[in-house]
């Protein structure tokens, strides 16, 4: 039975182990600085703490980061990488990854996801429930398309950047690093590193 250890007892947790589960892997356990406080996620135990999942890390076929904020998911892979954690990509049987893209290691793809032809999909990158990336998309480390959202072909977005649920990207459209797309905005033209944008058409705002 293959062993699936996610760091981050979050309710994007949940969504990260039952598709695991679907993917098939056999036994998922979390482990989560808030133990032992907590013990339960859902359906999963959650069983010790980062240091203790550092220290049994050879104890599992594979990790994983299921922790929704970019930032913190990336700096927890890296550490899990440097104690040689077997870090993996879930990919929901229902989501499809065309054989021509390429998705990096800690990535998850949820369920009704799409991943088109020539999509390149960093690490620790999540692409959210029905979100699509289509061909040619570059998402850089530790994205969130969020569920529903579209990338139109040859989008790019940077590094940590965070795109909203249900928003819409316009073909070739560059979204730099460290930005943020709201909810339902509609992205029509450039977003530059550390900007939010929200709207339709999507327009930067002050962060006041």
């Amino acid at each position: 039975m293959k062993r699936l250890a996610l760091l981050g007892a979050s309710g994007h947790g949940k969504v990260v182990a039952d598709a695991a589960i679907a993917a098939g892997w056999g036994d998922v356990v979390f482990f989560d600085d808030a133990w032992p406080n907590v013990e339960k996620n859902g359906h999963w135990a959650v069983v010790g703490d980062m240091a203790a999942l550092l220290s049994r890390v050879h104890e599992f076929d594979g990790v994983m980061v299921s922790i929704g904020n970019c930032e913190v998911r990336w700096q927890k892979q890296r550490s899990l990488q440097d104690a040689n954690g077997a870090i993996v990509t879930v990919v929901h049987p229902r989501a499809y990854v065309s054989p021509y893209a390429r998705v990096g290691r800690g990535s998850v793809v949820m369920a009704n996801a799409v991943i088109n032809a020539d999509a390149v999909v960093g690490d620790a990158v999540i692409v959210n429930t029905g979100a699509t990336v289509d061909h040619d998309c570059a998402l850089g480390q530790a994205v969130h398309i969020s569920p529903g959202a579209h990338l139109s072909g040859n989008v790019s977005v940077g590094d940590f950047s965070w795109v909203g649920v249900g928003a819409a990207v316009r073909q070739g459209t560059r979204i730099g690093s460290y930005a943020l797309v709201g909810a339902g905005a509609v992205v029509v033209s450039a977003v530059a590193e550390r900007s939010t944008v929200v709207g339709c058409p999507a327009k930067p705002i002050s962060k006041a």
